[in-house]
């Protein structure tokens, strides 16, 4: 898919509904930035065994999930997490907020909202997601083996023009998934190492900003996700992801995603990472290289 030569430019309505969006961005913003010096009942877990919220809303790095659960709440604690996250590439970028709610350390339950803007197009795409993520047995610090998790996404696409146009099948779709973590403590140079790895089973095309399955093949693909850090010291995480990509569309490429991530955990209350992303073609669009920044907040 190409951009025209002479795009649409956005009607007085479009700017409006723009700005309202802005807006909201910008409050979210603001209140995972207040809730941070008054949440109390954020959970006793460690610092930064809950990772960050990542793409989905699930617990993980920015682009892969992990098997920790989102917070730090203990096997008798109830904790939850709120997160903004901004993605920006050559010509999209993705916009999204998520709440999450764990329960005892054994089952996290998320919400999101993405938007997506086609820059080039002067377009947007909004979806919604869904999940629950079920602890099964281990602990990625403590256990020799490492955590094991399953857990289940449900994503509703809300504009499913573009993704009709470029073929999708369905505007909604269920993701499965399989992961493993752990945390080797002294791992490398004296530091604590994590590495992480899940099996997802998948329709999405793009988490489903391009909706799901195709004419020609509308099955479930298994791909992988793939995270490795070091803790630099106790609040700084340095690591890379890599994250498999079905590639359901025909004439429209969609390329594995790989980052460089940098956490910084000053608390329980309070995280930030940045991320160099590399997403490859998306939509037809080559080369998508940029950043990807989190805020997140514990309550």
């Amino acid at each position: 898919m190409k951009a025209t030569d002479h795009p649409v430019p956005a009607t007085g309505l479009e700017r409006r509904r723009n700005a309202v969006r802005q807006g909201h961005w910008l409050v979210l913003m603001m209140l995972c930035v207040l809730i941070t010096p008054s949440a109390h009942a954020q959970g006793s877990r460690i610092w930064a065994t809950g990772g960050i919220t990542n793409i989905n809303g699930a617990g993980g790095g920015g682009l892969t999930t992990w098997s920790v659960l989102n917070g730090y709440a203990s096997d008798t604690e109830t904790s939850g997490t709120a997160a903004i996250a901004r993605t920006g590439v050559d010509d999209f970028s993705l916009d999204s907020a998520s709440v999450g709610f764990n329960w005892a350390n054994r089952l996290a339950v998320t919400v999101s909202r993405s938007k997506l803007d086609v820059q080039p197009l002067h377009s947007s795409i909004e979806q919604q997601t869904a999940g629950l993520k079920l602890r099964l047995v281990g602990d990625a610090l403590y256990d020799r083996f490492g955590q094991y998790s399953a857990g289940i996404q449900y994503t509703h696409n809300s504009d499913f023009g573009i993704p009709s146009l470029l073929g999708a099948a369905d505007n909604s779709g269920v993701d499965f998934y399989f992961a493993a973590t752990k945390v080797f403590l002294a791992g490398i140079a004296n530091r604590n190492v994590l590495v992480s790895a899940a099996a997802r089973a998948t329709k999405a095309n793009q988490l489903g900003l391009l909706g799901f399955g195709s004419a020609t093949d509308n099955s479930y693909d298994l791909v992988g996700e793939f995270s490795a850090g070091i803790f630099l010291t106790r609040r700084w995480l340095f690591g890379a992801e890599y994250r498999q990509k079905p590639n359901k569309l025909a004439g429209v490429d969609e390329d594995d995603w790989k980052s460089l991530y940098l956490v910084y955990v000053p608390s329980r209350h309070f995280s930030v990472a940045a991320a160099y992303v590399d997403l490859g073609s998306v939509a037809g669009f080559d080369d998508q290289n940029g950043y990807f920044l989190s805020l997140q907040t514990g309550f």
